[in-house]
């Protein structure tokens, strides 16, 4: 990482968002509690209240500054809303899955309408559980899902914009020793793939990295020797055999130990296109209904893939439904294989499984192992827990980095468990970006100087969001051919009980304070099982800050696409 060149080094943390009005980077939630304060304090001294009025202001804006203060476990005031969270799911019962089947959910119904009345109340909470998707994929559907064609999922979560997502597979851009030069040309790659879907006239807005962390399949292997063995000689002699067997156990051992306390990563990219006028107007060049849809992915799909491999992706190929499906239920049950989709339905895409303030909880059983029981042999019970923690700009110590410096999160050695590791990217036009840019850089200078003019100490906060500022404005100069990018990262931790997912929470947290700078991790608890859908293949966990006033204005005076055009 020492010899990557200057030019390559970017400055990552420190950064929590763009200003407010007043400036500053404070909660809406604090700004709206204050707002409602001050203006209630004046209200009540004008319509005579008098000190009353100021007592309960006063004392409500000094609640609201210590509930909302940030610290290194979050705000008070998340805190409670969390607990409320988590009382309430489990009040109401979607603290557990169970996946929908026909039969099960007709007789719920019929219960529900002539049962007793404690049969009602019982039908009444199980059919609360019953749910076509998990949480982490709710409002999913396929507009495409047929087999031997790119899966193209549709997604219309509630209090979100629909969007389509393909997941492409690739195998990275580097291997083994690289040299610096292979590096920057990596960087460059990836940076002008982002960069060209950034513009306002493209249809893409999000992308997503994923890597699956997971110990590796000898399968493969032990299908190679078998398929190459010599088959036993019936004039072999005693010692022959033996010597034969023990080559056997001997490559068996070889496999076993050079697996042992490894891991082996997985690579996707998931794209997602929103289903806004601009797509609709594109599709309708292509026909009427959803064939048009079809048909405009098709070319969305195609020029992806030939970006991706101009990104120096290496192998890329855009994932069936099928496949899609079996990498989520292989994230909810890791002893599922990455790759069966043989008996996989597209359609069903969750496990059962129920939810604990800090884990999501999969029960499934392990197909690749068999037990006896009473009625004959049987895939045995598993149990999972999984935990997910988002990495926020702000929490970023700030720092050169270079594109190698999430590189102790996917490979680190003292990492032993089973994750996933995602990153959202919001792509921002540059025209956007540099406005949201230069506007933060000239309140927080004149916040600066401000204190400055009043012989104040100028905290480190404030320097920090300038720089920051400037630094982006810098990128994004004219010529640079840059656009900006709103980001978040996800990392989920599987493990098999309880104690070793509270293990794997403190080994990460320590990797990431010491390795990667992150100082600190924030939990997704109390709806661990939603969280999880961060890391999965569908590009979700990111809602990008929305469009600056001048933008939509912009947006609008744009309009819809000529009808009479061919494009």
């Amino acid at each position: 990482m020492s010899d990557t060149p200057e030019s390559h080094i970017r400055y990552l943390g420190g950064e929590s968002g763009h200003r407010g009005f007043f400036g500053g980077t404070a909660s809406k939630t604090r700004m709206i509690l204050l707002t409602v304060f001050i203006a209630g304090g004046m209200a009540g001294m004008v319509s005579g209240l008098g000190l009353p009025a100021l007592i309960v202001a006063v004392t409500g804006v000094g609640i609201t500054m210590l509930t909302t203060a940030r610290t290194h476990r979050g705000t008070v005031l998340e805190r409670r809303r969390k607990r409320a969270r988590a009382r309430a799911r489990k009040r109401l019962g979607t603290d557990e899955f169970v996946p929908y089947e026909v039969g099960a959910w007709d007789q719920l119904q019929e219960a529900i309408l002539r049962g007793t009345k404690d049969e009602k109340q019982a039908a009444e909470r199980a059919a609360v559980k019953m749910r076509a998707n998990p949480d982490g994929a709710d409002g999913m559907g396929w507009l495409q899902y047929a087999s031997n064609m790119p899966g193209i999922a549709w997604h219309a979560p509630i209090g979100e914009q629909p969007y389509l997502s393909v997941a492409f597979s690739v195998s990275g851009q580097l291997r083994g020793m690289e040299t610096a030069a292979a590096l920057t040309r990596a960087a460059n790659a990836w940076g002008k793939f982002l960069a060209r879907r950034a513009a306002p006239s493209s249809l893409i807005r999000n992308v997503q990295t994923l890597t699956r962390v997971l110990p590796p399949d000898s399968a493969r292997q032990q299908q190679w020797v078998k398929t190459r063995l010599e088959p036993v000689q019936e004039d072999w002699t005693t010692e022959q055999r033996a010597s034969f067997e023990a080559q056997k156990l001997s490559y068996d051992e070889v496999i076993r130990k050079s697996s042992a306390n490894a891991m082996v990563q997985r690579h996707y990219v998931v794209v997602s296109w929103p289903l806004t006028q601009q797509f609709t107007d594109a599709a309708g060049k292509y026909g009427p209904g959803r064939d048009a849809w079809r048909a405009l992915m098709a070319g969305q799909i195609q020029a992806t893939e030939l970006g991706l491999n101009e990104a120096r992706m290496g192998d890329v190929q855009a994932l069936t439904a099928k496949q899609t499906t079996a990498l989520m239920l292989h994230q909810q049950n890791p002893h599922l294989p990455i790759d069966l989709t043989r008996n996989v339905d597209p359609l069903l895409s969750g496990i059962a499984s129920r939810d604990e303030f800090s884990a999501h909880i999969v029960d499934g059983v392990d197909p690749t192992s068999l037990v006896m029981t009473e009625t004959g042999p049987a895939a045995p019970p598993v149990t999972w827990w999984h935990r997910t923690a988002a990495i926020h700009g702000e929490n970023l110590a700030v720092a050169g980095r270079s594109p190698l410096w999430s590189l102790d999160l996917l490979i680190g050695r003292e990492l032993t468990f089973v994750r996933s590791v995602s990153f959202h990217l919001h792509l921002v036009p540059a025209g956007q970006a540099k406005a949201k840019a230069r506007a933060d850089v000239v309140r927080d200078l004149a916040g600066v100087l401000a204190d400055q003019q009043k012989g104040r100490l100028i905290s480190d906060d404030s320097t920090t969001r300038m720089s920051a500022a400037q630094r982006r404005s810098a990128d994004l100069a004219a010529g640079s051919h840059h656009h900006g990018v709103d980001w978040i990262g996800f990392v989920t931790i599987s493990a098999p009980t309880r104690a070793d997912l509270g293990h794997a929470s403190r080994q990460l947290e320590e990797a990431c304070a010491t390795g990667l700078g992150i100082e600190h991790l924030d939990w997704q608890d109390s709806f661990q099982s939603a969280a999880s859908g961060t890391t999965w293949p569908l590009g979700r966990g990111l809602r990008p800050a929305g469009a600056t006033l001048a933008t939509r204005a912009i947006n609008r005076l744009a309009g819809r696409t000529d009808k009479e055009a061919i494009s």
